[in-house]
């Protein structure tokens, strides 16, 4: 019996030394590694800071990897650090070719700061299922959007001439038709992934929807998975309430809010005047 004891505590501590060997090795080509787009600029706190810190988790990693390893061996899970969303950020940068109208086009997202709020939308594949659906109901509503000051921008990691194959293949056999808005080509996926929404092993992207202000910032972002479309009366609403909220600081918008509904005052005191009122 003691010889077995032994054996297993020999076996955990192997495990954990080759552990904190592996996350050691991560740590180090992760500092040298990450770089950090000069777009990026945190409210309140930088990225840079940011990602400093994050660094410093990752090189925390590695003591925690040799507890991690024995603590499964219990049947125990050990929290790790992880990365912030971009939420509050300003936006990746990119410049990218894109089909609109049928022609070729260069777009370049941070030429819209100052101009346009952005609804920036990635989509798994061209020639697909779901995809359509979203693609021409954005189209076919991009008045409304424009309305607003706002740009709509849909993503693939398709090639600007699967974009326009596409485009030009008929609505009734599940092409798109001619669009209201550009759609880019990511075929390199440093934008998906920039954004956090490239599944690596299958070089697409997930169904991410960002709304970006004209101060470049993501004011909202959602990240559907493969099989599950989004609502353009949904991203409707919730642009209309980031404009809302930008115009009225003092304000915020309640669950569901639109147009036209109460809001509330973000105070202990004031907010009591919503509640009641409902």
């Amino acid at each position: 019996m003691a010889c077995a004891t032994a054996a297993a505590a020999s076996g955990v501590a192997t495990m954990a030394s080759s552990a904190i060997a592996r996350a050691s090795s991560a740590a180090a080509s992760a500092s040298t590694s990450l770089a950090v787009p000069k777009s990026f600029s945190g409210l309140g706190k930088s990225f840079g800071a940011r990602l400093a810190s994050a660094n410093v988790a990752v090189a925390k990693a590695a003591s925690v990897a040799g507890v991690k390893a024995a603590s499964q061996k219990r049947g125990v899970v050990v929290a790790t650090a992880s990365y912030e969303p971009l939420i509050g950020n300003v936006a990746p940068d990119f410049e990218a070719e894109a089909v609109f109208d049928q022609e070729f086009i260069k777009i370049k997202l941070s030429e819209y700061i100052g101009k346009k709020y952005v609804v920036l939308f990635f989509y798994p594949l061209d020639f697909t299922f779901v995809c359509p659906t979203e693609i021409t109901a954005f189209s076919d509503r991009y008045s409304e959007f424009e309305k607003l000051d706002t740009e709509v921008i849909g993503v693939s990691t398709d090639s600007v001439f699967s974009h326009l194959a596409w485009i030009q293949t008929d609505r009734k056999t599940g092409g798109l038709g001619d669009l209201n808005y550009p759609i880019v080509s990511d075929i390199t996926k440093k934008i998906a992934k920039a954004f956090n929404v490239l599944i690596p092993e299958q070089g697409i992207a997930l169904r991410g929807l960002f709304i970006i202000d004209k101060q470049g910032v993501i004011q909202h972002a959602t990240i559907n998975n493969l099989g599950i479309g989004r609502s353009v009366d949904e991203t409707l609403r919730t642009l209309q309430a980031v404009q809302y909220v930008q115009d009225n600081p003092d304000e915020v918008c309640p669950a569901g809010w639109k147009p036209g509904e109460k809001t509330m005052k973000p105070d202990s005191k004031l907010s009591k005047e919503y509640f009641e009122a409902i």
